[in-house]
Order: C-alpha cells, then sequence, then structure tokens
C-alpha cells in the first residue's frame, strides 16, 4: 500500500513533533501557517511545500490523506471543519474543541464527509495507565468507591507572554483545557462517565498573564457510584511537581503518578501484582517548561494501523467531545475569574 499523505496546518511546537513522527510512518506533504516563517522553516526541513492559508493548502494538495490539526485550542473546530467539508480524514490535538457544541458540528461534518476524525490522547499509551484499564476491565478492583486526581504543575510568565495565543480565553480556554485535559481523559477513560460536579477556580497567581484560571478544587459524582475529586494548580514553584491519579476499589487501591502520570507509584490489589511495566516515554520537554507524555508515535501507529490494517481507533472523536463536555460543566459551576484581557491576540 502506498505511503499515507499527511498536511500539518499549525507550524509551532507541536507541528514540528508531528512532523517528526509522521516521516516514521508516511510522507509530510504539505505545511501550513499564517506565519510565513513558520511555514517555511517546517517545509523546508521536511521537504513538504508551504501555504499560508489552510485553503489554499486545500485547493492544492488533493491526495493528502490526513491534515493534523496543531493550531491554537480556539481554532482546532474552525480548521477540523474546514479539512472535513474538503474531503480529508483529521488528526485533531487536544483539546478536541472548547465547547461541546463545536465538537458536535466536527462529528456531523465527518458523519456527512464519511471521513475519519482522530483525537491525539497519546497519555492513554503510557504502560501504567494501559495497565490500570486492563485491570479495571478484568474486574480486579472490584467496584470502584473513589478516585483522586492531583495536578500540580508550573507555568511561569514566559510561557504565555512568548505566546499571542496562551492566556486568551478565547483561544486557550482555560488551564483545564491546554494543561490538563489530558488528566481528564484519562479519569473519564479509567471510571467512566461523570453525573454531578461541583467546583471553585481562582486566578490566584497569573493576573497579568492569564484571562482564566490558574487553580481549581473539584468534585465529581460518576455514574457507576463513585465520587471523585481533582486539585489542580499551575502554581507549584519552580517547576511541574506532581500529575497523579488515585483509584479505590473494593478490592485493590492504585495510583499511577510521577509528574506525568508515568509511574505506578502505588499498589495494593487482592490476589494480584501489576509487573513488568515497560518504561514511559520522556515528557514533552519544550526548554523552560515541559508538556504531557512524548507519545505520539503511537498515536501515528495507531493511524497507520486503522487505515491499513483496518484497526480499531485508540480515540475517536466522541470521546474527544466527552472530554471537554467535563470541562465545559466545570467551568459553568465554577465561580470563575476572568479579567479583561490586555494583550493583543494574532488572528
Amino acid at each position: 500500500m502506498k505511503k499515507i499523505k499527511f498536511g500539518i496546518v499549525g507550524c509551532g511546537r507541536i507541528g514540528h513533533r508531528h512532523a517528526k513522527h509522521i516521516l516514521n510512518v508516511g510522507k509530510l506533504q504539505a505545511v501550513c501557517d499564517v506565519k510565513e516563517n513558520k511555514a517555511n522553516e517546517l517545509a523546508d526541513s521536511n521537504n513538504a511545500t508551504a501555504y499560508y492559508t489552510l485553503n489554499e493548502m486545500l485547493e492544492n494538495e488533493k491526495d493528502v490523506d490526513i491534515i493534523a490539526i496543531c493550531t491554537p485550542n480556539g481554532l482546532h473546530a474552525k480548521h477540523s471543519i474546514q479539512a472535513l467539508q474538503a474531503g480529508y480524514h483529521v488528526l485533531c490535538e487536544k483539546p478536541m474543541a472548547l465547547s461541546v457544541a463545536d465538537c458536535g458540528r466536527m462529528l456531523t461534518e465527518a458523519e456527512k464527509a464519511n471521513k475519519r476524525l482522530f483525537v491525539v490522547k497519546q497519555n492513554r499509551f503510557n504502560p501504567p495507565i494501559d495497565a490500570v484499564k486492563r485491570i479495571i476491565a478484568e474486574g480486579r478492583l472490584g467496584k470502584l468507591l473513589s478516585v483522586q486526581v492531583n495536578c500540580f504543575w508550573n507555568r511561569h510568565e514566559e510561557y504565555y507572554n512568548s505566546s499571542d495565543w496562551k492566556g486568551s480565553l478565547e483561544l486557550d480556554g482555560g488551564t483545564l483545557f491546554t494543561q490538563f485535559s489530558h488528566f481528564i481523559d484519562i479519569m473519564f477513560w479509567l471510571a467512566g462517565d461523570i453525573d454531578n460536579v461541583w467546583a471553585v477556580t481562582k486566578n490566584q497567581n497569573h493576573h497579568d498573564t492569564i484571562e482564566f484560571e490558574d487553580t481549581g478544587v473539584v468534585g465529581f459524582e460518576f455514574a457507576n457510584g463513585a465520587i471523585g475529586g481533582l486539585s489542580y494548580t499551575t502554581n507549584a514553584y519552580g517547576g511541574n511537581m506532581e500529575g497523579s491519579i488515585t483509584l479505590f476499589g473494593t478490592k485493590g487501591t492504585v495510583k499511577i503518578g510521577g509528574e506525568y502520570l508515568n509511574e505506578l507509584e502505588y499498589q495494593n490489589i487482592e490476589d494480584f501484582k501489576i509487573k513488568d511495566l515497560k518504561v514511559s516515554a520522556g515528557a514533552n520537554d519544550y526548554g523552560t517548561y515541559k508538556g504531557s507524555m512524548s507519545n505520539h508515535d503511537k498515536v501515528y501507529d495507531n493511524i497507520v494501523e486503522v487505515f491499513k490494517n483496518d484497526g480499531v481507533a485508540t480515540t475517536v472523536g466522541y470521546e474527544g467531545l466527552k472530554t471537554v463536555e467535563i470541562i465545559e460543566n466545570i467551568y459553568k459551576v465554577a465561580d470563575r475569574t476572568v479579567k479583561k484581557s490586555t494583550k493583543e491576540i494574532a488572528r
């Protein structure tokens, strides 16, 4: 079978990460960014064609199979819908969009076009997460009683000031969308759907840099009867501290921890022990800060498996929507502090 051909829209750091992994499984044929220097840089380093508007790329690259959406969060829905309507499959970075309504429009357009809509959820491939998912499916934890998620990271002023969209309510969306949507996804993937949410959020230490919260405390009631909590902040002094999820069941307790859900920190399970876990990949390292785990290679391996061997997609659009739904519900009930922007956001 011929190589799968990809296009990338959005040539920032995450676009470069996608390009690296595309080269291992297919061909990067075209890239697009409104900032011409960024598009040219990524194109030149990957023997691809540079475009400066998405419409131009879609009109001129009809033999491209999949468009990877790597633009700011608030543009994911717009760009995904453009690509789907033009007849391309789409791989959308997290978060899928900034509202359930936009996610719904994306899913509708994918169905109308008979095209696949993949959403990046690379933390699902972390070895301890995969292992715990399997033992839950096997019933080894028994009935799930409660869940605790901790997200204690650092995002400093330079992180926001060096960007023309991060910190913006319109294009960034909030700390849960940009920093911690992967944790919400893993909580949903392991513990199931949520019936009730209560929350308090505040901007305690980023008043001059962001239009939303930097800290939150959230409570959940799951559809299966379990209760849970999420504590999160981007105020961990000096760097990222912890990203963890602890599950308490009638037959066992497990904690996945480390900074990025990359270590099995604790297990006490009736007549069972998780053994021989593979070492997790490193986190995405951006110099002055670190992000989530670097498992994009597995995302692309899965895409190849879907297209060449009729495999099953690890994350479909509906699951991306569920993450956005949970975050949207948290923000709806939270006492959210929002200040007016003084930043010019490049469109």
